[in-house]
């Protein structure tokens, strides 16, 4: 893991394999880590170069100071350490608020863009109230306090059945993220939508956009993934039986091979 400076913030990153190679960019869940992508990228390495990193006060990231946050500011986050990686046009990858970011970068960068796979992810996601209650929540109990309520709602009762410390991993992990970053992410979460934002007229270009979706997924069910491919000109949206909120931890052999077939795809599209 390495560290940047960004805006008076250290920002953790990791930045994997041979850098002649596509770049694949990876954003986590709201309240995780890029750990969430650890069974997923030895499954990229053999063809591409992977970037992840942590959310601003998540994982080794430092915390907000003061800064109200929005989704321009994280994907500046993302395209500054593409920068870093020497890429002009890199395929991403995103879950929960991961997949904001990638709308956001639909909307604003389309033109860096090869392909997008936003997984467990809506133009909308929630209600406003949902999201100010729980950042005011947030700020008064603390995010350790929260966790043991937050996390199950990320993933299907078999994936506890079938790793009984899965929510107590996930919850450590959570509790030690910092309360006012959250809180904010939240707020944003309230306040920012990409309804009318997506379709190609308005972002001028036509990216290659994979949806993904968990049957059993509380925090954005079908519904949500299926409104956001009505914004995305009817982009292609797959659910995953029996999956959650989060694919990479809980079916990360099916996930990379969803993944691995758009940017194998995409690679043949572009050598014929």
């Amino acid at each position: 893991m390495a560290f940047q400076m960004m805006n008076d913030r250290s920002v953790a990153y990791r930045l994997l394999g041979d850098e002649m190679k596509p770049l694949v960019v990876l954003a986590h869940p709201l309240g995780m880590s890029q750990a969430v992508w650890d069974d997923i990228i030895p499954a990229l390495l053999p063809r591409y170069r992977v970037l992840t990193w942590d959310l601003p006060g998540h994982g080794a990231s430092q915390a907000v100071s003061g800064k109200q946050l929005s989704p321009a500011d994280l994907a500046a986050e993302a395209l500054a350490l593409v920068a870093l990686a020497g890429a002009e046009q890199f395929h991403f990858v995103g879950t929960s608020i991961g997949g904001v970011v990638g709308q956001q970068l639909i909307a604003e960068h389309s033109d860096r863009l090869l392909t997008i796979t936003l997984t467990n992810t809506g133009a909308v996601i929630g209600n406003t109230d949902l999201w100010n209650t729980r950042a005011d929540r947030v700020r008064h109990e603390g995010l350790a306090a929260m966790a043991q309520e937050i996390v199950p709602r990320w993933f299907a009762p078999a994936a506890f059945e079938a790793s009984p410390a899965l929510k107590a991993g996930w919850c450590v992990q959570m509790g030690r993220g910092d309360d006012e970053s959250y809180a904010q992410l939240c707020e944003m979460l309230g306040r920012d939508t990409f309804c009318g934002k997506l379709n190609g007229k308005k972002t001028g270009k036509s990216v290659k956009v994979q949806l993904l979706g968990g049957s059993e997924d509380m925090a954005t069910p079908p519904s949500t993934l299926e409104a956001l491919s009505a914004e995305l000109d009817g982009a292609a949206l797959t659910i995953l039986e029996g999956v959650g909120h989060v694919p990479s931890v809980e079916a990360p052999a099916l996930l990379a091979e969803k993944l691995l077939a758009l940017l194998t795809a995409h690679a043949h599209a572009v050598s014929h």
